[in-house]
């Protein structure tokens, strides 16, 4: 249990910590070759664009989770705290219904590459391990966004705590 409880709060910051490390170091040795020994490297900004991607689609559900990711707010400023846990679940139910839709159909791309066995050209990594980014970033954040539900109807009924302010909000208590 206690694995699982781990793995909930972090499995999103420890692959964007080893993705960005990944980036960093295989530019900086990119860098290095390039300048200092005056020869490249064909593979490296491949694989630091592949990394680029994962990691993006992984930051969504991140965002999702810390309750940072891109909104616009100016409506849930009429509201009081009620109306805006109200518009918050209808916001999350709208993007729960993206996010499945892009699991399902960037399943069936990456599907579809990887049974055609197209490759990249530098580090010949099949090309559907690299669209799996998509579904598999969605697949988290459909969790966080279920996850985030289930504390606002807690919320909206009295029994758990779900902050609803804005950010604006939120910077003019500060």
């Amino acid at each position: 249990m206690k694995a699982l409880h781990w793995l909930d709060e972090n499995a999103e910051k420890v692959l964007l910590v080893l993705l960005s490390s990944v980036m960093v170091i295989v530019i900086f040795v990119q860098v290095f070759m390039r300048y200092v020994m005056q020869n490249s490297l064909p593979w490296s900004e491949e694989l630091a664009r592949y990394c680029f991607i994962w990691a993006v689609y992984i930051g969504i559900s991140y965002g999702v989770k810390k309750q940072r990711h891109i909104k616009v707010d100016v409506l849930l400023l009429l509201f009081k705290d009620k109306g805006k846990i109200v518009f918050n679940i209808i916001s999350n139910l709208l993007f729960l219904a993206f996010a499945i839709f892009v699991v399902i159909y960037g399943y069936r791309i990456s599907e579809q590459l990887l049974a055609f066995g197209q490759k990249s050209p530098a580090n010949q990594i099949p090309m559907g391990l690299v669209y799996l980014a998509a579904p598999f970033g969605m697949a988290l954040t459909s969790i966080r966004i279920i996850q985030n539900l289930i504390a606002q109807f807690k919320a909206l009924m009295g029994k758990g705590s779900f902050d609803p302010k804005t950010e604006f909000e939120k910077l003019k208590e500060e």
